[in-house]
């Protein structure tokens, strides 16, 4: 089955690897982070900003590969802090208000400053 790489002005680019990759009906969302592309920044110091944020990312390259968040069946959430896990639960509450996706919560291997969350996920459009 051939594979397409997802890219989106609207959400952060990478250098090293593809924001997303759609095969067939399932679109394969690399981890992201909280940045706001428009001023090049964290959303802000919180994990419920940064949280808000990489959602925000992650639903715009699901758009660009024809799916939305609805559309999600599994988010993996790394945390920079354990202690930040109910922070992305208030976040995600508003964002998957009706059908949660099962969900696992790992701890981010790799420290960058100031980042505290990265979002990745795989979304089926049909």
């Amino acid at each position: 089955m051939p594979r397409e790489v997802i890219s989106t002005r609207e959400a952060p680019e990478y250098p090293s690897y593809s924001q997303a990759v759609k095969v067939g009906s399932t679109v394969y969302v690399a981890g992201t982070v909280g940045v706001d592309v428009a001023t090049g920044e964290l959303a802000g110091p919180t994990v419920q900003e940064q949280t808000r944020q990489s959602l925000l990312n992650c639903r715009a390259i699901l758009r660009a590969g024809g799916a939305e968040l609805s559309d999600a069946v599994m988010v993996h959430t790394l945390l920079m802090r354990p202690e930040d896990a109910d922070g992305i639960i208030e976040v995600f509450d508003e964002f998957f208000p009706d059908v949660r996706p099962p969900r696992c919560v790992s701890k981010l291997g790799v420290e960058r400053p100031g980042i505290l969350v990265s979002i990745a996920m795989v979304a089926v459009t049909d």
